[in-house]
């Protein structure tokens, strides 16, 4: 990862989860990005542990996607608010 790409996510984390506002870790988008592929280093969300992996059905994105979006946004939605949030073009 470049320095960059540091320096960019540690914004991203800066922002706090997208749902809760309560310090977040990165989910890395994987919305558009074929099977085995990773997303770019840009393309992530600040997310808690519980609205990224612990939260359960619905409230965790990882414990079921589908449902998560339901509730909260795609990923891409929730990538255009982040580019808002930082005053960058989505």
């Amino acid at each position: 990862m470049t320095k960059d790409e540091r320096a960019y996510q540690a914004r991203v984390r800066e922002l706090g989860c997208l749902i809760c506002e309560r310090p977040a870790s990165l989910h890395h988008i994987r919305e558009g990005v074929g099977r085995g592929q990773k997303s770019s280093e840009y393309d992530v969300l600040p997310l808690c542990p519980d609205h990224h992996q612990h939260g359960g059905y619905g409230v965790a994105f990882h414990a079921g996607k589908k449902k998560w979006q339901d509730n909260f946004g795609t990923e891409a939605e929730l990538l255009r608010k982040v580019k808002e949030k930082l005053g960058e073009d989505a």
